[in-house]
């Protein structure tokens, strides 16, 4: 079992797919006597569009962990869901689709019962397959049921080029043909993703890159609720929620949904990057798997160097830039600051500005450049962070009047910082004035006589004042320190 992230949010536990609750009914009769909800089947359609509605109505949040897209995409997706819809998730790469698809197994029921045994996981009440059926007439009420977590009501594929008919829809399997059995019957049949989804969500991710013949395949699950395998057509009543996920490029371009498979998704829904600052922030603190304490005011300028790069003409846009790239930003600079803290013997490592340095080099292989950019990556990436900054400190410290802090450091207190200079270091350069004080607690380091947070606040306040040409900065690579002077 995996532990949760520092700074990721996590929900109520919910048990194991196999701790099953006691006092189940476990055969057919006793499920009938049960007042248990669901006795009587329901589509999964239907489970859907009453567990969301009864979210709704209470007011919870039927999507924890989905950010930035409460007023757009949600409540397209919601209605989607609502009006028994296949959906397709339109958007580009790390937008959070896959997450979003996710999600929808928080609004089965928790439990649900199944004919034990059965390779469809049929409900007791409503046998498909002709071995199901057979058992049921022959056993009536001592017919045993099992139950399933809607954990195992889910299923994910990536679509890739080598995908086949039999891994979605199933395959005549020699093994039961080699027991006796005859090419035409249906109990040959060895089930793919689909139809074992029986009563459950099916997710295909980038959707586009299934070979058009493959997409075929799904255009009888999807509409007529039947499967066909080798040439046979099997009246199975299939009922599963098809829902997918694209990239733009890929559906324009390198490969495309077929018309007919565009036309039986009931919804398509655009997805988006997180359309403000704040988002974005909230986004990476809650996915980040950071290893030292790393400011909210660093989180907000990787957040607006992310949404620099998005805005960038020599960026290529059509590929985007992931939220996997400002998640990966902030997990860099939390290395960086605590490899510095063990490099000058710092006990709590915090990251400060100087870590931010640390991002454009390992960071520039995720992106996709223009062509003609060649040999520019790491100084057009330096530009937009350090743009990143200014626009961060302006934005949190407006109003604050930094000039006394200029005119002290430029007059001779002088302040060295760097990737080998500890924060107590930092700190004992620092001219002791008011202006010190309030760039801490505009930056939420006034409440700490730790060391850390203030040297991180104040280094902020002067990389803008260099920024902004109010102050020198020296960089001594020869011993890893950067001097702010007149």
């Amino acid at each position: 079992m995996s532990t949760p992230r520092p700074n990721q949010a996590t929900g109520p536990s919910t048990p194991a797919p196999n701790t099953q609750p006691e006092g189940l009914p476990t055969t057919l009769g006793e499920l009938r006597a049960s007042d248990h909800p669901a006795k009587t089947a329901r589509s999964v359609r239907d489970e859907l569009r009453d567990n969301l509605l009864t979210a709704l109505r209470a007011g919870e949040n039927p999507w924890p962990g989905i950010v930035g897209f409460e007023r757009t995409v949600l409540p397209q997706f919601e209605r989607a869901i609502i009006a028994g819809h296949d959906v397709v998730l339109l958007g580009e790469r790390g937008q959070g689709k896959t997450r979003l698809l996710r999600s929808l197994v928080a609004l089965l029921d928790e439990w649900t019962p199944v004919i034990a045994g059965s390779e469809l996981g049929e409900h007791p009440e409503q046998p498909i397959m002709p071995a199901s059926i057979r058992r049921a007439t022959l056993e009536g009420d001592s017919l045993a049921v099992g139950w399933r977590h809607r954990s195992e009501r889910y299923a994910e594929k990536l679509a890739t080029p080598d995908t086949s008919v039999a891994d979605l829809i199933g395959d005549v399997d020699p093994v039961k043909v080699a027991e006796g059995r005859s090419l035409g019957d249906p109990e040959t049949i060895h089930y793919g993703l689909v139809p074992r989804a029986h009563r459950g969500i099916v997710t295909i991710n980038e959707l586009p890159d299934l070979a058009e013949r493959i997409q075929v395949a799904l255009l009888n699950v999807m509409e007529e609720r039947d499967i066909q395998v080798r040439g046979y057509t099997l009246r199975l009543p299939l009922d599963i929620l098809l829902v997918a996920s694209a990239n733009p490029e890929d559906y324009t371009n390198r490969g495309r949904i077929i018309t007919p498979l565009k036309d039986r998704f009931g919804a398509e829904v655009r997805t988006h990057y997180p359309l403000e600052v704040a988002g974005e922030v909230a986004l990476i603190r809650q996915e980040a798997d950071v290893v030292s304490e790393v400011p909210d005011h660093l989180l907000e300028v990787i957040a607006r160097f992310t949404r620099n790069l998005r805005g960038a003409s020599a960026i290529d846009q059509r590929s985007g830039v992931s939220a996997r790239f400002s998640v990966a930003a902030a997990e860099t600079v939390a290395a960086a600051a605590l490899r510095r803290a063990a490099v000058t013997g710092e006990d709590v490592p915090v990251a400060r500005p100087v870590d931010l340095e640390a991002v454009p080099p390992v960071l520039r292989g995720k992106l996709e450049f223009e062509s003609g950019e060649e040999g520019r990556e790491e100084e057009l990436l330096t530009h937009l962070l350090r743009r990143a900054v200014a626009e961060t400190a302006r934005k949190r410290l407006a109003g604050v009047d930094l000039g006394p802090l200029a005119d002290a450091v430029a007059e001779g207190r002088r302040v060295v910082t760097g990737e080998r200079v500890p924060a107590r270091e930092v700190v004992a350069t620092l001219p002791s004035i008011p202006v010190v004080r309030t760039v801490a607690d505009r930056l939420g380091a006034g409440d700490t006589e730790a060391p850390g947070p203030l040297a991180s606040a104040v280094e902020l306040a002067l990389e803008h004042l260099y920024l902004t040409r109010k102050l020198a900065k020296d960089d001594h690579e020869d011993d890893g320190t950067v001097t702010y002077g007149g």
